[in-house]
């Protein structure tokens, strides 16, 4: 019976049913016996079984019993005390002795459980040879017999159930540890999604909007003194309000930028400075120093948008005049270099990335070439112009030779703006 168990399984329970069964069973045995045989005192034995099985019926019934080891100390004791009365009337009674030893191994501690289980069977031998008028070795190997099996079946039976109960935890905690590890994993996913989004929308629509903002504002100084340029402004507003909505329908259907469906990189890059060119009093030029290679669209990607986030910071802060973009190759990396004659500015003193205000794009580019294994430098000094070189690691295709990093291979882009567009001013 497990009396002391906080929760009982389908299995626990079925042993215990079968002990009560067994308890009952044997103690009407005894009574059964005490009536048919030739005891003289059967009456008073019947009254003990009883007795002895009314004490025993009252263990499971009472809750303080199943959490109290000392109240079932004193209930065991109980149960001994009417069974040794019923072991004095009837040698029958020796039989209640095995399911006592389970009783006692379960609910007290293993010590004192294993000295109630010999002094039960020292009780047993005893009152089974005094009712046989002798002793001999054979009377006490039936109750030693069923205490060692008791014993091991106990022993064994609770090392199980802690060995059970260790694996139990175990699922729990790592259980627990994967659903952790899946959160982090999405929580690492969501700030991911966040990061590459914000450099999306940094590189594309951010910058469209920017550029319109200042068309708008040269097609505002033009007015009403030279209403020609204003309207091409105006244009180019338009123009630059329809490649900012491609870009955002591209964010909804998680598509390659529109600027490389059905092109090249080089062929996007020399798009972007012409455009740049025409938008902007900047002269931006082009320059394929190599022979194009194969790369993967995510490299494609992040060289297209650093691109145009240095083309956006130069019309913006650079205040330059001419501003050259070369696509070429060095070693095993494919290079993209972005340089102007500007103003330049001190690398060591940048403020910290800011979205509100714009100061975003050098982290953006950072963050896009470290994912991809590549590196950003930049070299500026105040007075001196900047250059900034981006370099992504890629795979020659085998059997090709290396193409030549010097001499250029495609004709300059240049495109020059009409003289009356106003230079914007550093912000």
């Amino acid at each position: 019976m497990n009396t002391s168990a906080p929760a009982l399984t389908p299995t626990t329970r079925a042993l215990s049913w079968c002990l009560h069964l067994l308890v009952v069973g044997l103690l009407a045995l005894t009574a059964v016996r005490a009536v048919t045989g030739p005891l003289t005192h059967a009456g008073p034995a019947v009254a003990l079984a009883a007795g002895c099985g009314l004490v025993y019926a009252a263990g499971p019934l009472l809750p303080r019993i199943r959490g109290d080891r000392r109240a079932a100390a004193w209930w065991l004791a109980a149960v001994g005390a009417v069974w040794l009365g019923l072991l004095a009337l009837s040698a029958d009674g020796v039989w209640v002795a095995f399911p006592l030893y389970f009783l006692q191994l379960h609910l007290l501690p293993r010590r004192t459980g294993l000295a109630a289980v010999a002094a039960t069977a020292l009780a047993a031998v005893t009152a089974f040879a005094a009712h046989q008028g002798s002793f001999s070795a054979a009377m006490a190997i039936g109750p030693a017999l069923g205490a060692a099996v008791a014993v091991a079946v106990v022993w064994g039976y609770q090392a199980l159930y802690r060995e059970s109960e260790r694996r139990r935890r175990l699922i729990e905690e790592l259980t627990a540890t994967r659903a952790d590890l899946a959160e982090a994993q999405h929580t690492a996913g969501v700030l991911a999604e966040r990061e590459r989004l914000a450099r999306e929308i940094h590189d594309t629509l951010a910058q469209g909007l920017s550029s319109i903002q200042l068309l708008l504002r040269a097609a505002e100084r033009n007015l009403p003194g030279a209403p020609e340029n204003a309207v091409r402004h105006v244009g180019q507003a338009r123009q630059a309000a329809v490649d900012s909505l491609a870009e955002a329908r591209r964010f909804v259907a998680a598509l390659a930028p529109p600027a490389l469906e059905g092109t090249t990189l080089a062929d996007a890059l020399e798009r972007l400075c012409a455009t740049t060119g025409t938008r902007h009093r900047l002269t931006a030029r082009f320059h394929l120093a190599a022979d194009p290679v194969p790369l993967p669209t995510a490299h494609e990607v992040a060289l297209l948008r650093i691109a145009q986030s240095a083309l956006a910071n130069t019309v913006r802060h650079a205040q330059a005049s001419t501003v050259d973009v070369t696509l070429g190759t060095l070693g095993d990396r494919i290079t993209l270099t972005v340089a102007d004659d500007g103003i330049g500015f001190d690398p060591a003193r940048l403020p910290d990335p800011d979205p509100a205000t714009g100061g975003f794009g050098l982290t953006a580019m950072h963050t896009r070439l470290h994912t991809l294994g590549g590196t950003l430098t930049i070299d500026s000094a105040p007075g001196h112009g900047t250059t900034l070189t981006a370099r992504l690691p890629f795979t020659r295709p085998t059997g090709t030779e290396r193409p030549p990093a010097g001499p250029e291979t495609r004709p300059t882009t240049e495109t020059r703006p009409a003289p009356q567009a106003e230079t914007e001013a550093r912000p």
